[in-house]
């Protein structure tokens, strides 16, 4: 995925906004998920470690953006739309680390679920720790076991969903205008996770193309 350096995308503080593709819908889908294919075949024949380092760190480079231009249009249940979800989530936590602890960590308060195991942050988990984990399920992604690697990012969602939730909760009790903001995010992270559990089925299932 060449691409010359540029600086990497910011998301609003809101939401993620969709990206844009090419003016052929049919071409981009061909695109998207031909590349996607290509690239997990190639990492699973030679994962070798510089190649992963370079898919991980790959936006930090270049940017969102040159994924999205690649597989944010694709299908949520298809082998692109997953690769371009995880990336995403990554992105949204190298944006703002303590942040996203600060939900992660709440949800983890308020989580009923073994969530917290199946993301596999520690706890308490710090903003580098978070970090590492965001790349740890990327490389997942590529060298683990696909289905696992998806369900550790949508463990993370919904925990970040629950915990953005539940600050929103204690900003409305407060009259803060905040609590609008972070519903939606946690609506937004709830989907993410969403999306990744049904790819994860279908991974399994030999049907996520």
């Amino acid at each position: 995925m060449p691409r010359p350096f540029h600086r990497p995308t910011q998301f609003s503080g809101s939401e993620f906004e969709a990206f844009q593709g090419g003016d052929d819908p049919a071409t981009m889908n061909r695109v998207a998920h031909e590349s996607a294919s290509a690239l997990v075949a190639r990492v699973k024949h030679d994962p070798s470690p510089e190649i992963l380092d370079r898919l991980v760190t790959f936006t930090d480079q270049h940017g969102i953006d040159a994924v999205a231009e690649l597989w944010a249009r694709a299908s949520p249940h298809s082998l692109p739309g997953a690769l371009w979800r995880i990336y995403l989530v990554r992105a949204v936590i190298r944006q703002n680390p303590v942040e996203v602890t600060q939900l992660f960590e709440r949800g983890v308060e308020v989580a009923t679920t073994i969530d917290p195991v199946v993301a596999g942050a520690p706890a308490p988990a710090s903003p580098e720790e978070i970090l590492e984990l965001a790349d740890l399920i990327l490389r997942g992604v590529f060298v683990g076991d696909f289905a696992i690697a998806l369900e550790r990012g949508a463990a993370f969602c919904r925990l970040a969903a629950a915990g953005a939730t539940s600050v929103a909760d204690d900003q409305d009790a407060a009259g803060s205008d905040r609590a609008s903001e972070l519903t939606r995010r946690a609506l937004r992270f709830s989907e993410l996770g969403v999306d990744l559990v049904a790819c994860a089925h279908l991974w399994r299932d030999d049907s996520l193309d």
